[in-house]
């Protein structure tokens, strides 16, 4: 009797579809699992730019003047963002009638990306005040605001205006 030992050239074939097949799918699974990782980061980027976006116009949007009032906001055209001088972002507000110290802050963020130009809008709402650190800031780095009782105008004195 003659027995040969080995495969077949079915078994072979076979064995070789099941390695392929399995291989298209780990690959698969790693390029949704670097694009799933790419959107992460993409998302992260654009909430951290956001959010200075909005730590920049709490401290910039609205001025104050030599008495340490605070003035009618800023309009913002096309500023670079600190930290990231491939974002740019334009503001524009407008004072709600209802309360004199709210301002409705319309915001058009734009970037390039893989030679595409992108942006994005929001609104928020941003009260007439100059946060504490920055008052600060002003007074002692820029010596702009000197007197302690600085503050925003009572509602007669705004609607006086």
């Amino acid at each position: 009797m003659n027995q040969r030992s080995g495969f077949t050239i079915l078994e072979v074939v076979l064995a070789m579809g099941i390695l392929v097949i399995g291989m298209t799918v780990i690959i698969s699974l790693l390029t949704f699992g670097a694009a799933m990782t790419r959107t992460a980061s993409l998302r992260t980027a654009a909430a951290s730019a956001s959010e200075a976006v909005m730590a920049d116009l709490a401290e910039t949007l609205f001025p104050l003047d030599e008495t340490g009032f605070v003035g009618e906001p800023n309009k913002i055209e096309a500023r670079q963002l600190a930290g990231a001088p491939q974002v740019v972002y334009s503001a524009t507000s407008m004072r709600n009638p209802d309360n004199h110290r709210e301002y409705r802050v319309d915001v058009e963020m734009s970037w390039e990306t893989s030679g595409q130009k992108r942006s994005k809008k929001f609104t928020t709402i941003l009260l007439r005040e100059v946060p504490f650190g920055e008052r600060m800031r002003r007074e002692f780095i820029e010596g702009s605001v000197s007197p302690p009782e600085a503050g925003v105008r009572n509602a007669e004195e705004l609607t006086k205006k």
